[in-house]
């Protein structure tokens, strides 16, 4: 189910690199990613991000994040797409020195939307410092412009109100005025990150709504997938049963109560 577009890879010659990132930080160009129809059927799940935690659970998976860790800027929103991830750590000058090194920007962040593909959710770690921004209004734009599903910043963001009005789907450790240009730089480009205490690799499927923000393994997304269909079936025929007031006993050989 899984397969490669040639008409949207990028090779490196192709991409306009902006300076902030040398080339051996980046460290994967391509990656599988699930078929548009894998995708289209994880969006059809009622209760995403909860459906899917409770498999990772049963599978002995750690990809959960609450919401109330990796917030969502506008509630309400749900996306499903493979990751692309890049890795910021903090700049080793002070920020009080960008007014004499202008020419010092090392926050890669144009380089990290030039190497993803539309569909591709944004993942940033950014150490969890929430009171340093790694996107704001311009990032926001340009993710829609190029049509990403959506960024996920284990940081601070900023300029919400803008973000908002854009309507692009955006989950955050914080909210901050504070720029990361000059405090930030990106470490790595497609490699592995650490969100909020669970590993992403590019092109694991990343989930998130106004629950919190689940990660599914590349290797597990179609299994994944059919158990959650399964799961989001019997919920479906549960709350029939409920809504006809069905006993008790009724319920459990529905769906067993330990699984509710």
């Amino acid at each position: 189910m899984r397969r490669k577009n040639p008409r949207t890879k990028k090779t490196p010659n192709e991409v306009k690199f902006s300076g902030a990132v040398a080339r051996e930080r980046i460290k994967s160009w391509d990656f599988s990613r699930p078929a548009p129809e894998v995708i289209a059927r994880y969006m059809k799940i009622d209760d995403l991000t909860s459906t899917v935690s409770d498999i990772l659970d049963r599978e002995g998976i750690r990809g959960a994040i609450p919401g109330s860790v990796l917030q969502p800027i506008i509630p309400g929103k749900k996306i499903a797409g493979p990751a692309t991830t890049a890795r910021h750590g903090p700049e080793r000058k002070e920020a009080t020195r960008m007014a004499v090194d202008r020419d010092r920007v090392r926050l890669g962040m144009r380089d990290v939307r030039e190497v993803a593909r539309p569909g591709d959710v944004l993942v940033y770690d950014g150490g969890g410092q929430a009171d340093v921004s790694s996107g704001g209004h311009l990032a926001a734009l340009f993710s829609k412009v190029k049509g990403f599903a959506g960024s996920i910043f284990d940081c601070g963001v900023r300029d919400v109100d803008a973000i908002r009005e854009l309507d692009y789907p955006t989950w955050a450790r914080g909210v901050t005025p504070i720029t990361g240009k000059y405090r930030f730089e990106t470490l790595e480009i497609n490699g592995p990150v650490v969100i909020a205490g669970v590993q992403v690799l590019p092109g694991d499927l990343i989930l998130a709504d106004t629950s919190g923000v689940v990660v599914v393994p590349r290797e597990k997304i179609e299994d994944v997938l059919i158990m959650a269909e399964e799961a989001a079936t019997k919920e479906d025929e549960l709350m029939k049963a409920i809504r006809r007031g069905a006993s008790l006993e009724e319920l459990n050989k529905i769906l067993s109560m330990e699984r509710w």
